[in-house]
């Protein structure tokens, strides 16, 4: 399922969308660039909305919300945006896809601190029944209630495309057993330069967070590779693996 959220950096005009990769369902923040905004998150969804493309090479990326979705209106009260959408929203897909494009909304939005859930209009009318295959939308939804449409581990910062930082800082959130992951780094010859034992807050059964920081050395800037990935209890072959490009630089 290829699927397509946005988020926001500290810089307003810098955008980065939460989307899956081809062949590894879920979700995947990849980061982009918009005009700057007061509004950051409407500037956000719009830029979610109408399709902002990838930086160039990026193109295994792609989204479940359809093509046409206007948005109508966004405010934020007491930590609850309530956004309106037009009718074509709320057509076509299966039950997969309409979940996959109401998480990307709800990724969208909170990300913004002041933002913790969601509520749903389409065309002005509060929906308690979402899409044909009928997804009960009993009160504003936040996060935690799309985490079936993450990845096992969900690397949220940094965006698949995005600078690492040298030393790199890597956040978001697991669920495998006993909380425990790998985060490894790749230069741009794919030669393996950092693999590190990670660790979320909770496992095995729940969505723990975590909060990583990588050193690393190479020669130059160059892309190279954030890879997130669970060893298998036999014998330790990787799996769940994501990979996502980051830019690598010499540390300061």
């Amino acid at each position: 399922m290829d699927a397509r959220i946005l988020l926001v950096e500290d810089d307003p005009s810098t955008m980065v969308s939460v989307r899956a990769v081809l062949g590894s369902e879920g979700l995947v923040p990849t980061l982009q660039e918009v005009p700057k905004s007061p509004e950051v998150a409407t500037a956000a969804l719009k830029a979610l909305l109408n399709g902002v493309p990838l930086r160039d090479g990026f193109t295994t990326i792609s989204t479940a919300v359809p093509p046409t979705t206007q948005l109508l209106d966004l405010t934020i009260k007491n930590g609850v945006a309530n956004v309106d959408l037009s009718t074509q929203f709320d057509e076509g897909g299966n039950a997969a896809s309409q979940r996959y494009r109401l998480a990307q909304v709800v990724y969208t939005l909170t990300q913004s601190s002041n933002v913790k859930s969601v509520v749903f209009q389409i065309e002005g009318k509060t929906v308690t029944v979402f899409g044909s295959e009928g997804i009960v939308q009993a009160g504003p939804v936040g996060r935690a209630d799309f985490y079936d449409q993450l990845p096992s581990i969900f690397a949220d910062r940094p965006a698949y495309g995005a600078a690492l930082g040298n030393p790199g800082h890597v956040t978001g959130c697991a669920n495998v057993f006993e909380a425990t992951f790998r985060i490894a780094l790749l230069d741009a010859a794919g030669k393996p330069i950092v693999d590190d034992q990670a660790m979320a807050s909770c496992g095995t059964g729940c969505r723990g967070t975590f909060d990583v920081t990588l050193k690393y050395s190479v020669a130059s800037a160059q892309w190279g590779t954030l890879r997130v990935y669970d060893p298998s209890a036999k014998g330790g072959t990787p799996e769940d693996i994501r990979d996502y490009p980051v830019w690598l630089t010499p540390g300061g």
